[in-house]
């Protein structure tokens, strides 16, 4: 089993995975990342991320769980000025 190429709930539930734990670290590790993204730059990442029509009703939980660690995800990168 390879969940690159096999990324479906059953091969995830065979591997020991569930889909909630699964959505949360990844819509976590997405808020670090890419802060700030609106509604759909985060279901297109989702779909990116899971492409298996499986995963699909999960849509709602990964956005929300991205909404949630935004909140409290600071940015890692301080952009400045260049002074004159």
């Amino acid at each position: 089993m390879d969940l690159w190429t096999e990324n479906r709930p059953e091969t995830c539930s065979a591997l020991g995975l569930d889909c909630g734990s699964c959505i949360h670290a990844a819509a976590a590790s997405t808020a670090r990342i890419c802060h700030g993204l609106e509604s759909h730059g985060v279901q297109q990442i989702f779909f990116q991320l899971y492409p298996s029509t499986g995963c699909k009703p999960m849509a709602q939980a990964f956005e929300l769980a991205y909404r949630e660690s935004s909140i409290t995800q600071t940015p890692r990168v301080a952009f400045a000025s260049a002074a004159a």
